[in-house]
């Protein structure tokens, strides 16, 4: 448990170039790279023999809902975080929308504690806002002139229209106190709650599964991306829309969203994500899936999924997040409307993306950007996202040669199901490591489940995040 390790001859995807090497991580963080060359084993460090393997930074999955506390039917942060290392994710943010709402510093303090003493990656947190706990915000997250930067906590969630949860803030004043009173990163589930109510009536009584995206249509969402954008710009807070899901809102965002190191200093900064369930899943999919590919925001058609896909490539979303929100398959079963929204995601995200990447519609270098580099930017988190000496020693190696099909049996989500069953993919993680300590191997001798290599709460820590001015 030192955190020091020799992987050998991997391709690996540096920040500019993607190189065979060597790669050396001595307490934890990375300490010589070596191209073209080897490095001569330390008797104090584990060796990986990687020639054939592709070495990345370790993916950081900024939307996750591992529905601790209340709901350990679903997950916990126990099981979600071994899911996400059995998928090559060394980080994770996880949301507020538990069994009670964490909407407090002693809610997030008890999910700090729990994490600490269940997870097997790096950890961090978000507090929900609802419409009367600005103080409560400020006791987390400070105000715009003195913002606070707890480890482990990344910064407000709130929800504009309802999906899951008691959580909900859409009136407009307290939009205003939050945005004009918080400092901090503001994340938003973006959906308008006005225009979803004054549908309802007219889908309430179908049955059919097309008419979830139907009533929670594009412009409902675009309604609440330009809302929440407006309240950044007046008040100059940091904004991140999750989940971007329409060709709409994608080309209404060009131009306003961008890297934080690329963006205009006089603008709000705004940024947002797509996940790989949008960037893969079409109508059809939905029709033969059923409830399965239920979530919120919708799956939507396949031109909003070749918009994303383009915006992507173009910069206007910035990086990848699973939204991994796991309901039983008994809940799903239910059918369409009384099926709950929501499927597990951390398991394949990463292998989803890479197997893009084998079809040529980005490249390896691309997922390594938009999965783990940018991620980091986007929250301010110190040592992650790069293989780069001085950098944490967060790394997955993944099989580019071999694919496999995805089966729930393998599953390590506790609901034990997974939308793109069936599905061959590439790229799974054979090695996730978490500060130099191997978490998780993919092995002949382990099968294509894998196995967990440590015990919960061995490893991982709480994410540090500089604060935004």
């Amino acid at each position: 448990m030192q955190g020091n390790l020799l992987i050998h001859g991997a391709t690996m995807i540096l920040p500019e170039t993607s190189v065979i090497g060597d790669l050396r991580i001595k307490n934890g963080a990375i300490e010589e790279i070596l191209v073209g060359d080897a490095l001569k084993p330390n008797d104090d460090e584990l060796f990986i023999d990687a020639r054939g393997l592709h070495l990345l930074p370790g993916i950081i999955d900024p939307q996750c809902h591992f529905r601790d506390p209340g709901q350990p039917e679903k997950e916990d942060l126990g099981s979600g975080s071994a899911a996400a290392v059995s998928g090559g994710v060394t980080s994770f943010l996880d949301m507020p929308n538990n069994k009670p709402s964490i909407t407090d510093m002693e809610g997030m303090q008890g999910k700090l504690d729990t994490a600490s003493q269940k997870c097997v990656n790096n950890y961090g947190f978000f507090i929900g806002a609802t419409p009367d706990n600005l103080s409560d915000l400020q006791d987390v997250v400070g105000t715009p002139e003195a913002p606070i930067s707890v480890p482990g906590i990344c910064g407000i969630k709130v929800f504009m229209g309802s999906s899951t949860g008691t959580l909900l803030v859409n009136e407009q004043q307290a939009l205003e106190s939050i945005f004009h009173g918080t400092g901090g990163l503001i994340a938003v589930h973006a959906e308008d709650e006005r225009r979803l109510k004054e549908r309802f009536d007219a889908f309430k009584d179908r049955t059919d599964i097309a008419a979830h995206a139907e009533w929670r249509d594009d412009v409902t969402a675009l309604l609440a991306t330009k809302r929440a954008v407006k309240l950044a710009q007046e008040s100059g807070h940091r904004l991140h829309i999750l989940h971007l899901t329409s060709g709409l809102e994608a080309d209404w965002l060009e131009g306003i969203t961008s890297m934080p190191s690329q963006a205009d200093s006089t603008q709000a900064l705004i940024t947002t994500e797509t996940l790989p369930q949008h960037l893969t899943f079409n109508e059809e999919d939905v029709a033969r899936e059923g409830t399965r590919l239920q979530m919120n925001p919708p799956i939507r058609y396949e031109a909003d999924k070749e918009t994303l896909w383009k915006q992507l490539k173009a910069g206007t979303v910035q990086c990848i997040a699973t939204d991994h929100a796991p309901h039983t398959t008994e809940a799903k079963n239910l059918g369409f409307p009384s099926a709950p929204s929501g499927m597990p995601g951390v398991e394949t995200s990463l292998a989803v993306m890479l197997t893009h990447a084998r079809n040529g519609t980005c490249t390896i270098e691309d997922v390594a950007q938009w999965m783990s580099t940018n991620v980091a930017e986007c929250y301010n988190m110190v040592g992650k996202g790069r293989l780069e000496e001085g950098a944490d020693g967060d790394v997955v190696l993944v099989d580019m040669s071999n694919s496999r099909a995805v089966e729930d049996q393998h599953s390590w989500s506790r609901v034990g199901w997974n939308p793109f069953r069936g599905r061959d993919l590439v790229g799974w993680a054979q090695v996730t490591v978490v500060a130099g300590i191997p978490v998780f191997e993919r092995t002949e001798a382990t099968g294509p489940k894998g196995k967990l290599l440590v015990k919960p709460g061995e490893v991982g820590e709480p994410l540090l995040m500089t604060p935004w001015s």
